[in-house]
């Protein structure tokens, strides 16, 4: 080894050149992303290494070899955790890691179930370049040896860093016009400027989202205002407080897609109670529903629910924005006499409920400590679902009525599992160990809704109630594409089939009407809270909210993702290409235009809400900005 005569720098040409393939590989063999030319193959191969080179570039500076080895060393380790780590957040949420996510800390003690599905002892691979850089410190002692670094060599180097970053922007930027203004579309980021310059423009942005609120005086919310007005749908005066005074029952049915809806699987009925209930006299079921979260997830959901605005592209809005100035819908029941409550029998700071629920006005959360759990009647974070209903419809015996109370159910999340006791049907046979439990899960959550409105009925809550119930979120990611197409019949799940994938059920249910019936409007979770307080006779004219209301004669048929994927009755947009709905084919991008232009708009003016916390400047009750707020 010692006769060998090693390039000047070959330490650090070789933890260049091993992070750099390392990574090309890891986005070959770990993450999904779409490549439909030549030219994107090309910049996905060199997006890696202007970071790389600027980063061990900086050893450059460094006299001792003992220290500058050591610094590379100490940059592979960090550079291999953060890939490593979008790996595995990859693998749950199938999009990639942002700050915010990072300060989420006090939900990862929770997560014990979940990570133990994630990882792997393979994924010690992914360190491997580390290994091998330890190893050639230690035994290759030529490699050790200093090497004096003079000016202009330094230059050198970084001019040529320089020019690779600029060829990799300018290349991507050709590919994909405005790439650095699509911040909600990470994949895209990633695709083209790589994991660690993302990294470094999700911190740019992170910066710019926290001084927005700081430098915001209310004079933003003018055009957002406007904006709303303009698209805001009239209410249907035969539905609008027709069942005023009722109580008001959500249930957010944890990972509940739509596709199990009057569906079987190998012949077994997966939700026998939830596809009575779509042929029910009492129920309105929308068939063409989607969920709108991003990767908030749950708490993304019911922070829709509640203010009928996006999440944020980048975290969960009850971690980032918990503290801001929000109309929810628990706080205008509230003004109309309603008693609000969040019934979800987990820690109250999971997810940092107990903190947003206060900013949503809710008057109490009934968390674990509020329940009795019996041997065996624990599952994942909390509680069975069937204990935790029927204990649900006890306490709401003794609430002062009318009361809104939203309930989130717990044993349909990944992993997917159950115990033997509480299996009703066989698993799936795929290659996906998710999908195949999903089917159990859903069944058991299906057996738990059933219990649910026989509890209420024994409670004697029922009559008098409008009982909705919708899925918050996929719960089969496109990492289980092969298994899917295979459960539908497909020969594989292109982009246009993953968008329609992500349709969510709701049901209205409300007893004795005698009304009910499918609906097949293009909806999402935006219009939820629209819709409830028009049937409960609360009129919203006057909120900042981006949804309609569903039974609205001038409700659009066009659902906005938090992405910036969308659906309409004609088109879909995904995958950066335009399909015909109808068919499914790709067509000219034209016809999607002006909806992607709406959606961008309307992501932008949820952010804008968020991000500046303006509903502070906001006078609800006359629509107007406060006195004094914009100067």
């Amino acid at each position: 080894m010692k006769s060998i005569k090693w390039p000047k720098h070959s330490f650090m040409i070789l933890a260049i050149v091993a992070t750099w393939i390392k990574t090309v590989i890891v986005y070959h063999t770990s993450f999904e992303m779409k490549i439909e030319n030549a030219m994107q193959q090309f910049i996905l191969f060199i997006n890696p290494l202007s970071f790389v080179l600027f980063a061990y570039g900086i050893s450059l500076f460094f006299k001792s070899p003992k220290v500058k080895n050591r610094y590379i060393i100490t940059i592979s380790v960090i550079l291999s955790i953060v890939l490593y780590g979008n790996v595995a957040f990859y693998r749950f949420y199938n999009d990639f890691i942002t700050l915010p996510v990072l300060f989420q800390t006090s939900n990862f003690g929770d997560l014990g179930t979940s990570v133990a599905a994630i990882v792997s002892p393979w994924d010690l691979l992914y360190f491997v370049d580390v290994l091998i850089l330890i190893l050639a410190n230690k035994y290759v002692p030529k490699m050790k040896d200093a090497v004096k670094v003079n000016v202009e060599f330094r230059r050198a180097y970084f001019v040529l860093a320089i020019a690779v970053s600029f060829l990799n922007l300018g290349l991507a930027e050709t590919e994909r016009p405005q790439l650095l203004t699509r911040s909600f579309d990470r994949e895209l980021l990633v695709k083209n400027i790589g994991t660690y310059n993302y990294h470094l423009y999700d911190i740019y942005i992170q910066s710019k989202s926290s001084a927005q609120r700081a430098l915001a005086d209310g004079s933003e919310l003018v055009e957002v205002n406007n904006y709303i007005r303009s698209n805001q749908a009239a209410i249907n005066p035969e539905m609008f407080g027709k069942y005023k005074g009722r109580n008001l029952i959500v249930v957010s049915m944890e990972s509940l897609q739509n596709f199990v809806i009057n569906n079987q699987m190998d012949g077994h009925e997966i939700t026998p109670f939830l596809n009575s209930l779509t042929k029910d006299k009492d129920t309105y079921y929308f068939s063409n529903f989607y969920h709108q979260t991003g990767l908030g997830k749950t708490s993304d959901s019911e922070f829709i629910l509640e203010n009928s605005l996006f999440g944020l592209g980048r975290g969960a809005v009850f971690f980032t924005h918990g503290g801001n100035t929000y109309n929810s819908m628990a706080e205008r029941l509230g003004d109309n006499g309603y008693f609000t409550n969040v019934m979800h029998p987990n820690n109250k700071s999971f997810w940092n409920r107990d903190m947003m629920y206060q900013s949503l006005h809710i008057n109490k959360f009934y968390d674990i400590d509020s329940y009795k759990i019996g041997e065996g009647q624990a599952v994942n974070w909390g509680m069975k679902d069937v204990p935790f209903v029927e204990q649900s419809a006890a306490l709401m015996k003794d609430m002062p009525q009318p009361f809104y109370s939203r309930l989130i159910t717990l044993t349909n999340h990944y992993p997917f599992t159950l115990d033997p006791d509480d299996i009703m049907i066989p698993e799936y046979t795929s290659n996906s160990g998710t999908l195949n439990r999903y089917f159990q899960t859903v069944r058991y959550m299906d057996e738990a809704l059933k219990d649910f409105f026989q509890s209420l009925k024994d409670q004697g809550v029922y009559d008098n109630s409008i009982i909705v119930m919708y899925g918050d979120h996929y719960g089969i990611s496109e990492n289980h594409n092969k298994a899917m197409a295979q459960y539908l019949g497909k020969d594989g799940i292109t982009p246009f089939d993953n968008a329609l994938l992500q349709e969510v059920p709701l049901f209205i249910h409300i007893p004795d009407s005698g009304d009910g019936k499918e609906m097949t409007e293009i909806s999402g979770q935006m219009d939820i809270r629209p819709t409830i307080l028009h049937l409960l006779g609360v009129e919203t004219s006057k909120d900042m909210q981006l949804g309609a209301d569903l039974f609205s004669p001038e409700h659009e048929d066009f659902v906005i993702f938090r992405d910036g994927r969308f659906v309409t009755d004609k088109y879909v947009y995904a995958g950066e290409a335009c399909y015909d709905k109808a068919t499914g084919e790709e067509i000219d991008g034209e016809p999607c235009q002006s909806y992607a232009d709406r959606a961008t708009k309307e992501l932008e003016n949820s952010d804008a809400i968020i991000n500046g916390d303006l509903l502070r400047f906001y006078d609800q009750k006359t629509g107007n900005l406060k006195q004094g707020a914009a100067k």
